[in-house]
């Protein structure tokens, strides 16, 4: 079979991009804006041997997906604004017992139930910190309807490898417009699994790393016990208060992410060859940044785009390369101002100024070049 070219919106290139990963389960509560994710998994998964289940609310939905990734199952959710604040307390579960699942989260407008139907991108620090507890956490930030796919795809790779959550941070704009998306051909993309167990049944400890701080995984009703745990505990899986063993566990699950950021971290260049000055952005945000970028190009002004494939872990080292030619950067975001403190802890020695929108409508060029008129 070769590729093939459909014309999608962003939702749906991202359960697209699902399937081909691999993921055989959903569990979700219908919410604007990503309730057509969940439509179209109810329709597409039995046909392909896998499980859809439509959940009481969003709590059940982080539970269920945690409970069939146990199983060895690829398991995925889709939400918006108030259902990922549901789902805070059992994403932490997820972290901490190391269960390997992707969250879609369609950013909308809020706080609380806000403009249902508008876009925003205020959800990066609850990304990073809405789960209580020193941990890391890893998370997409797509700008087009090709890229929905190809990072949700990305998103169960990174899941696999470092046994953990997954992010794909969205926005009501990119996840229901539409445009043409080439879909890979089966066996096209390698696609990862979660390392077994090795060894015999009885000399295997549910959280026992490997040298890359990250445990092999097996299933509920396999030959292998696996436990998996809220609590803090030892490579057995059982509670361990010991205060060496806190501080070990913690440390490792936040180093087996933090410590891998050049494999995980992505990020994507315009301009950037000769930039004096440059736009630092995500999402639908990055699009307008580029058309504003090409813009003030033709009038001669040497500009550049710094378009963020992976919010978290923050790309910090590829960010300060990317920049070293510039004197100065503007952070266009859809919120007041949640990236912008990113760029100035890990860009401290340029100028960096902050254009931000929170009224829920998007960004344009026109503002955007009008705010880099203003400040640079």
């Amino acid at each position: 079979m070769q590729s093939e070219v459909k014309f999608l919106s962003g939702n749906e290139a991202c359960a697209e991009g699902a399937f081909y990963a691999g993921a055989r389960f959903y569990a979700g509560y219908p919410i604007t804006p990503s309730s057509e994710i969940a439509q179209i998994a109810s329709e597409r998964l039995p046909a392909l041997g896998g499980c859809y289940v439509q959940m009481e609310d969003e709590i059940a939905s982080m539970a269920a997906i945690i409970g069939a990734s146990g199983c060895g199952v690829k398991s995925f959710t889709a939400t918006s604004g108030p259902g990922f604040s549901l789902m805070q307390e059992n994403l932490g579960v997820a972290v901490m017992g190391e269960v390997p699942c992707v969250v879609i989260n369609v950013q909308r407008s809020g706080p609380s139930t806000g403009l249902a139907t508008n876009p925003a991108q205020a959800d990066i620090m609850q990304s990073r910190w809405g789960t209580h507890g020193d941990h890391a956490i890893i998370a997409l930030t797509p700008s087009t309807v090709q890229e929905c796919y190809e990072l949700t795809i990305r998103a169960f790779n990174l899941s696999e490898k470092y046994r953990s959550p997954v992010f794909i941070l969205t926005d009501k704009t990119v996840a229901q417009m539409r445009e043409k998306v080439t879909l890979f051909a089966p066996g096209e993309v390698e696609l990862l699994e979660r390392k077994k167990p090795a060894g015999p049944p009885g000399d295997y400890l549910s959280y026992h790393p490997d040298t890359d701080g990250v445990p092999p995984m097996a299933f509920f009703g396999g030959p292998h016990l696996l436990r998996i745990t809220s609590s803090t505990h030892n490579e057995q899986g059982f509670t361990d208060d010991d205060p060496a063993n806190a501080f070990n566990l913690i440390r490792r699950l936040y180093d087996k992410i933090e410590d891998n950021v050049d494999d995980i971290a992505q990020l994507k260049t315009n301009f950037m060859e000769d930039a004096e000055t440059a736009f630092v952005s995500f999402g639908i945000s990055a699009r307008a940044a580029l058309n504003a970028a090409i813009k003030l190009r033709k009038e001669g002004h040497k500009v550049g785009l710094i378009n963020l494939l992976t919010m978290w872990p923050f790309p910090a080292r590829k960010l300060k390369e990317a920049v070293t030619n510039c004197r100065a950067l503007l952070v266009p975001e859809m919120n007041l101002g949640q990236l912008v403190r990113e760029v100035e802890r890990v860009c401290c020695h340029k100028k960096i100024y902050s254009y931000t929108k929170s009224d829920g409508k998007n960004i344009f060029p026109g503002e955007i070049i009008q705010a880099w008129r203003e400040s640079l």
